[in-house]
């Protein structure tokens, strides 16, 4: 878990105006030890605190609950990705805050990029209605209680092209991998490493019970360290 720089977001917090365009700079990610007959890569990222509704977002003399119920905001949606390189650069897919959207889908290295939430939340604004694809950085609600995570979810597939066309989006690129994972006898499951407690995993940014909750995780390894430890005591994660 890292904090994410202001180069890396949307918008940054300013002090008179609450928010202020940040660089929007994709970041910098890394992979290895792909599973053998990898043709392909597909990259979501998405932010699982954002508000369910909208009433009381950046509203001034007013919070967002944190009792709120909270939905899925998709930042990135990338298929197609050769797994060469092993890397993607900094900027690489975004550089800055396009206005009205960047353009899509084609995109660097023969991938393709889907739209992302931006382009629900600014449908109603005259000045920055559009088709938004690719990376857009964090903005959260400056009166928001919760702190937002984003959530970087890196699939490796036996396919060259995920069967998804047009101007697709992140609920209809992770219902393909779902088909792409059942057609080869088996779920795509994700699996995360956290801290052995509660505390522990509160103390990283790392709202496990949520996650638990609302079933966004298939297996749960508790660790005191970066070698696993088969006799944790998990009962207060059930």
């Amino acid at each position: 878990t890292r904090i994410i720089h202001g180069d890396n977001a949307f918008c940054i917090q300013h002090a008179q105006n609450h928010a202020c365009l940040g660089g929007n700079h994709n970041t910098h990610l890394a992979w290895s030890d792909l599973p053998a007959g990898t043709k392909s890569l597909a990259l979501i990222c998405h932010d699982p605190d954002v508000p369910s509704r909208g009433d009381d977002v950046n509203q001034e003399g007013r919070t967002v609950p944190a009792s709120l119920p909270r939905v899925d905001f998709f930042h990135w949606v990338l298929v197609d990705l050769p797994t060469e390189p092993p890397h993607i650069e900094a900027g690489e897919f975004s550089q800055d805050v396009m206005p009205r959207g960047k353009n899509g889908p084609g995109t660097a290295r023969g991938a393709r990029q889907g739209l992302n939430d931006y382009t629900g939340w600014f449908a109603g604004d005259a000045e920055r209605a559009g088709n938004y694809f690719g990376y857009d950085g964090p903005f959260p609600p400056f009166n928001d209680s919760l702190v937002h995570h984003y959530v970087f979810t890196l699939y490796a597939l036996g396919v060259a092209r995920l069967p998804v066309e047009g101007h697709f989006n992140g609920a209809q690129v992770r219902a393909a991998l779902d088909e792409a994972g059942a057609r080869h006898g088996r779920f795509l499951c994700l699996s995360v490493r956290v801290p052995p407690t509660l505390a522990g995993c509160r103390w990283a940014g790392l709202d496990v019970k949520a996650w638990l909750e609302r079933r966004l995780i298939n297996v749960l390894v508790l660790s005191p360290s970066m070698t696993l430890a088969h006799d944790m005591p998990a009962d207060e994660f059930v």
